[in-house]
């Protein structure tokens, strides 16, 4: 970062910003480092479960030592550490080891004549159930860990980024095929003719990897599919691959579903899409922004109306203003209670 736009952004109250690579210091002028710059040193741990981030969110323990003095060198303030383990299949001991290693690094940091008082520990904690470890599991491992090697009185600041957790389960997406196209299905084990005979329904949806589905990019896996209607009787399953928008031949979304054959029109619903997903959109593909729609559950709708002091709608009052989200309908069973009104048309 340019000395310029470090002081710029530390008049606008950025304070603290986080360092893994030599390089990050030397691109910074003296002048203005010894003034203001405070960093976290990003380390990474081996027990990752995906490993290429660590060149983004930090570098191996062994390097500490070397990138501290490097710091020092330079007249960079280091106020702690912090490290990122994404969210693909995490461990709860990878936050552990993880909190182990920063306690090594706060030693080295100690030992150079660092005054280290922050610990970041990033985030990456589920948002939903069906995780290989719950958000409680890793909870629970991460206080112990803390308590271990962080005990209360040490003077360390404890922070995290728990964004996917709280934001996960917000948001339902509602795609649109528009398209759909039939290729040789895909078999393990069988031979060519044998695979060429079996078709495979490939079917392109109206937002991509560039958009709604840009979680996919980001080490989260592809939700399974819901249809907004069930059919009665239950047809067949077909092998089904999904795909971005025509045109976007890297637009991969999931491959090897078993899915009902769908027709161009037909709706898919997704839960969980609430991270990383519009937020980190381009537009440079062209795909338009989804709507979105609120809704909440009629306990909840009521409990509002409640608290603002208003009367309780009729149920006429209710019709005459919305209609039923027809995919939230379909849902409902999953619900204590059933949807609130919102706006009819899934978009």
């Amino acid at each position: 970062m340019p000395g310029g736009c470090l002081a710029a952004s530390l008049e606008c109250g950025a304070g603290v910003g986080a360092g893994c690579g030599v390089i990050e210091g030397l691109k910074t002028p003296k002048c203005s480092v010894a003034l203001l710059c405070r960093m976290l040193l990003g380390i990474t741990a081996d027990s990752s479960p995906a490993p290429y981030l660590s060149m983004t969110f930090g570098t191996t323990l062994e390097s500490c030592r070397h990138l501290l003095e490097a710091a020092k060198e330079q007249a960079v303030e280091v106020v702690g550490v912090s490290f990122h383990l994404g969210s693909g299949g995490l461990e709860p001991q990878a936050f552990a080891q993880s909190v182990a290693a920063a306690q090594l690094a706060f030693e080295v940091g100690t030992e150079l004549g660092y005054r280290m008082h922050l610990l970041d520990i990033g985030g990456g904690f589920p948002g939903t159930e069906d995780t290989r470890a719950r958000f409680e599991e890793i909870a629970a491992v991460i206080n112990s860990a803390l308590d271990l090697y962080f005990p209360d009185g040490c003077g360390v600041e404890i922070v995290a980024t728990p964004g996917r957790y709280y934001v996960t389960s917000a948001f339902t997406f509602a795609a649109n095929i528009t398209a759909r196209d039939e290729a040789p299905a895909e078999q393990p084990g069988s031979d060519e003719e044998e695979s060429g005979s079996r078709k495979s329904l490939v079917y392109h949806l109206s937002d991509g990897v560039y958009g709604a589905f840009s979680c996919l990019l980001f080490d989260s896996p592809c939700p399974r599919p819901q249809l907004r209607k069930r059919p009665c009787p239950d047809p067949p399953s077909r092998s089904s691959s999904l795909r971005g928008p025509p045109g976007h031949a890297e637009g991969r979304i999931a491959d090897g579903l078993e899915l009902p054959e769908l027709q161009v029109g037909d709706w898919l619903i997704f839960k969980d899409m609430g991270a990383y997903t519009i937020a980190s959109s381009s537009s440079l593909v062209g795909c338009p922004q989804p709507q979105i729609t609120y809704a909440m559950s009629r306990v909840a709708w009521k409990a509002i109306q409640l608290l603002q002091g208003k009367p309780p709608q009729t149920e006429d009052d209710r019709e005459s203003v919305c209609a039923r989200l027809s995919c939230g309908w379909e849902m409902a069973e999953t619900l204590c209670v059933t949807p609130a009104c919102a706006p009819a048309g899934i978009i």
